[in-house]
């Protein structure tokens, strides 16, 4: 009984983990998007649509295709 106890105590904290570091993730994308002077007004205003709504998947899409090496 108190193995499900410490299982789901690991769960609980790793799932916390990664909440807070895909949130952190999502913030950095967007700050990134709306300072990037190599992004033109549209695009960049339309890239911090897709991030602010899509968060986490729209934050991944802008950082593998939408910034500018």
């Amino acid at each position: 009984m108190l193995g499900f106890f410490i299982i789901g105590g690991i769960a609980g904290v790793l799932g916390l983990l990664i909440s807070i570091v895909a949130t952190v993730f999502w913030i950095w994308m967007l700050v990134d998007c709306i300072q990037n002077d190599k992004l033109s007004g549209g695009t960049r205003v339309l890239w911090a649509i897709v991030i602010f709504f899509f968060h986490c998947i729209g934050a991944l899409l802008y950082f593998f295709i939408g910034r500018q090496k």
